[in-house]
């Protein structure tokens, strides 16, 4: 199965992913792009200072991971997908402070509905009053919570409302929404694996 986990920063993903791994060790767990990237000297910004150049390097590697795994039978979980990097442009792009515009996010669905094949199911995990999820400060993601409000906005919209297209296609994969306690979260996603492989 190839999971990826998608949704604004500070909502527990990596944490989800993490912990998918330890109660299932034979999962491969490819880390969020920006924190390779970042590891290998990239210094990417954040919020309507980004770039083209920003978010596109990090969605070509989130491309360029997904296509390794090319069968249903791997065994895999990313923290972050390519739709991910289009929810932020869309976000800088509305700020019109950098050189991301409209035009450059519709650009950029193409490719990633194109990689949406190579994965089995895609988890959103939404901001709700069900289940609110404070701002974790590690040093590296923006603390900012109107951004991240701003954000989570935009991903409901491309997954819920069909913005631009993104999931609009018989090839994109299983779309479940996750929240709640951490063991709750697990135990639902592997109800949502069960369900789909019965």
């Amino acid at each position: 199965m190839r999971i990826a986990i998608s949704g604004a920063h500070s909502q527990g993903k990596s944490t989800l992913v993490r912990d998918w791994v330890n109660r299932h060790p034979h999962y491969a767990r490819e880390e969020e792009p920006y924190r390779v990237l970042h590891h290998e000297g990239y210094k990417i910004r954040f919020r309507d200072q980004c770039s083209k150049l920003d978010n596109g390097i990090q969605m070509y590697y989130s491309i360029g991971r997904i296509n390794t795994f090319q069968k249903h039978t791997d065994c895999v979980i990313f923290d972050r997908c390519p739709v991910d990097y289009i929810a932020y442009s869309q976000y800088t792009a509305d700020c019109k402070t950098s050189d991301i515009n409209d035009a450059y996010v519709k650009a950029m669905v193409p490719h990633a509905r194109e990689s949406l094949q190579h994965l089995d199911l895609l988890v959103f995990l939404p901001i709700t009053n069900a289940w609110p999820v404070e701002m974790e400060d590690d040093g590296i993601r923006p603390i900012d919570l109107p951004y991240r409000d701003d954000v989570d906005a935009i991903f409901k919209q491309i997954y819920r409302e069909q913005r631009l297209g993104v999931m609009n296609d018989s090839i994109a994969p299983v779309f479940i929404e996750l929240w709640g306690a951490r063991e709750e979260r697990l135990d639902k996603l592997e109800q949502a694996i069960k369900k789909q492989m019965a």
